[in-house]
């Protein structure tokens, strides 16, 4: 399967960034593309959080959420949206991090909400405290599809192992980890952490990215790291997108999935153990 991995610079405009993406999804499926994955929050990025509380709309009336299905129809191809900033339904107030794996027809087939928090102080200037603003998801997911079982996750998620071990074990030959990684962790982690993943599970690892300093009409700029990434199997970084905006194509070949498994059986190895 022919997959197009988006790299944005999302603004903290939805409008705008619809039409952006819309444009690349189009060159992305004239390129052969059957299958796309944008990077978390293609909506919208912004750390304001009354802003957020203005444009933010519930899924069923994001316009974005529409938009994109409705390319995805037309175009006749599978979308990943990485994830959006959605208002949950009451009594919670806090917004969703939202990952929706469209089909050709347009319509949901699989929603996941981001389970880890990003809660950390990366620097004396650079701190995040994402549960303030997001309700952190519950339940993993697997995705069925023509070309193979897809795995959701969504950025901060990367850092713990287990959840993509579970997803495996469910099933899962690709691991979809849609980011919008900081700057500082990125250049230290990033590839690490990706790579990993695939080791541990054998399974392919498409992971499309934010990247650069975020447009916002209110409230400090956000950046992002980019190198949106595609490891194999086995480890292999296959294609890394640098830090411009853009379209990243690979082919997938769902038999490097069993041959990794093969070689290397962890998967079925698993023991229970007594805890320190």
């Amino acid at each position: 399967m022919r997959t197009a991995l988006l790299q944005l610079t999302s603004s903290d405009d939805p409008a705008q960034n619809l039409g952006l993406v819309r444009g690349l999804l189009h060159e992305a499926a004239a390129a052969g593309a059957g299958f796309a994955l944008t990077p978390e929050v293609t909506n919208c990025v912004s750390m304001s959080r009354p802003h957020q509380a203005q444009v933010l709309r519930n899924e069923a009336q994001d316009e974005t959420l529409s938009g994109l299905r409705d390319t995805a129809a037309k175009l006749g191809i599978w979308l990943l949206i990485g994830s959006l900033a959605v208002k949950s339904d009451p009594p919670e107030d806090r917004f969703a991090n939202r990952s929706f794996l469209i089909a050709p027809d347009g319509e949901i087939r699989a929603r996941y909400d981001k389970i880890h928090m990003f809660d950390v102080d990366v620097s004396e200037t650079e701190s995040y405290r994402e549960s303030s603003g997001y309700a952190p998801g519950t339940r993993a997911v697997v995705a069925q599809t023509p070309f193979g079982t897809l795995g959701l996750s969504i950025c901060y998620d990367i850092r713990f192992p287990h959840l993509y071990r579970a997803l495996a074990q469910a099933g899962a030959q690709i691991l979809t980890v849609p980011s919008a990684f900081s700057p500082v962790t990125g250049a230290a982690h990033w590839e690490s952490l990706l790579r990993a993943r695939a080791i541990e599970t054998g399974a392919w690892v498409l992971a499309p990215a934010q990247t650069g300093t975020h447009p916002a009409s209110t409230g400090k700029c956000r950046s992002t790291y980019g190198h949106s990434m595609v490891i194999s199997p086995w480890g292999e970084v296959i294609a890394d997108a640098g830090t411009e905006p853009g379209l990243t194509l690979v082919d997938l070949d769902l038999n490097a999935v069993s041959k990794a498994r093969a070689r290397i059986p962890s998967l079925t190895h698993t023991r229970s153990f007594e805890s320190p």
